[in-house]
């Protein structure tokens, strides 16, 4: 796991955002996994205004809430418009459906799109407080694939400075699983924050555990981990 740290945030956006820039000039048809959430804001910011050519590229988002229609403004569609999408000229992005009929069918079909893209260049994550990466939370199986997950507890209050009432709060989501994720060719691990700190250390000094998703990283053969506004601990 190569290790990139900043201090500002600023640099920290910058920095990502210089990853998938270069990845595009690397390969511009490139197929990029992102994420929401707090911590990617500046990322998209920088790329809002840099001069990155996403013409060719393909977008797989990692998740989306359950029952949430695509409009919502707390969806993770609007989100990544308001974000990047509406900023870019981006060739196809596709998001997971979380007002399917069906969503275990939902599930398989995200799949099948990934494989036909032949699966993802560079998968940008964040670290959850309780470990968990994309909505897979602790307990689940490092072999699962995109799958519906009931979110806990930590995760919704973590999510409910984005709504009104707490009872808003979509208590499942949508999620790539956790094999998923690991398929991608290459990974950015963001994570930002003193609140992060206690997930940091125990990602650099815990076991690979399923009661930490995260941890499963270290079996991968190209992350880097860029980290900001907290101390790398030691390992």
């Amino acid at each position: 796991m190569k290790h990139l740290q900043t201090r500002h945030y600023h640099d920290f956006s910058k920095q990502a955002a210089n990853l998938i820039i270069n990845q595009l000039k690397a390969k511009p048809n490139s197929t990029l996994g992102l994420a929401t959430g707090g911590t990617p804001k500046g990322m998209y910011e920088v790329l809002r205004h840099s001069k990155g050519d996403f013409s060719q590229a393909v977008t797989f988002n990692l998740d989306e809430y359950v029952g949430l229609s695509a409009n919502h403004p707390q969806s993770y569609r609007s989100f990544m418009e308001e974000q990047l999408f509406e900023h870019i000229d981006v060739a196809f992005s596709y998001i997971p459906n979380g007002e399917a009929d069906d969503l275990e069918v939902e599930c398989q079909r995200y799949e099948q799109l990934i494989k036909q893209y032949d699966g993802i260049d560079l998968q940008v994550l964040g670290l959850g407080h309780n470990g968990h990466i994309g909505f897979n939370e602790p307990g689940t199986p490092f072999s699962s694939r995109t799958h519906v997950v009931d979110l806990a507890e930590s995760t919704r209050q973590a999510n409910a400075r984005f709504f009104k009432h707490y009872e808003e709060v979509p208590s499942k989501a949508v999620t790539m699983g956790i094999e998923t994720i690991m398929e991608a060719k290459q990974i950015i691990l963001l994570v930002y924050g003193e609140d992060k700190q206690e997930a940091l250390e125990r990602l650099m000094n815990g076991e690979v555990d399923e009661n930490f998703p995260a941890s499963i990283l270290h079996q991968h053969p190209n992350v880097t981990l860029l980290s900001g506004g907290v101390k790398m601990p030691h390992y």
